[in-house]
């Protein structure tokens, strides 16, 4: 067996067990931690859950009857990934990788605000990709990616309100900044 047939085989695999609706629930919980890592600055930790973001494709087995709208969207996706590639392609592929880094870069220089931006925005992104380059086979993600986002969101906000209650302030100083403030209040 060659190296393009067992990757072939890996690719048809993974793609089946990703088609678990279990997977596209819990990819975007793992921005959660990625926050967590980033904001407590340790390498291991953003690595650690990018390699299971990754993965978890392929955790949960492979659905007896799966839904007919997800193997519609895994398809585009799955020949978007192996199709031609050109400039254009390069540059939607960058995005996610530069998405991810700009995000972990707001929560280790702990800016709460654009983390919550840069979450917000890539699930608006990759939910506006699906639906448009893939020709409306997106909508198949938008209550996981919603579902999840709205998770995110709260857990992150809920950080910020659960950092500030434990951390000591000086007499006579704000609490926290007002851009904080406004947003987890």
């Amino acid at each position: 067996m060659d190296l393009a047939q067992l990757l072939a085989d890996f690719g048809d695999w993974a793609f089946d067990r990703h088609a678990n609706p279990l997977s596209w629930y819990i990819r975007p919980l793992f921005l959660i931690p990625l926050a967590w890592f980033a904001h407590r600055r340790s390498g291991w930790g953003i690595a650690g859950t990018l390699v299971a973001l990754a993965t978890s494709i392929f955790w949960f087995p492979a659905p007896a009857q799966p839904d007919p709208q997800i193997l519609e969207f895994l398809d585009f996706e799955r020949e978007w990934i192996t199709g031609t590639w050109d400039l254009e392609k390069f540059a939607q592929a960058t995005l996610a990788p530069l998405a991810l880094t700009a995000y972990c870069l707001a929560f280790w220089r702990r800016s709460v605000v654009w983390g919550l931006v840069l979450l917000n925005a890539m699930a608006g992104g990759k939910l506006l990709w699906g639906v448009v380059v893939g020709d409306g086979t997106g909508w198949a993600m938008t209550v996981p990616g919603l579902v999840g986002l709205l998770i995110c969101d709260a857990a992150v906000l809920w950080g910020v309100r659960r950092f500030r209650a434990r951390r000591p302030q000086p007499a006579g100083e704000p609490s926290a900044p007002p851009v904080l403030s406004s947003i987890s209040s």
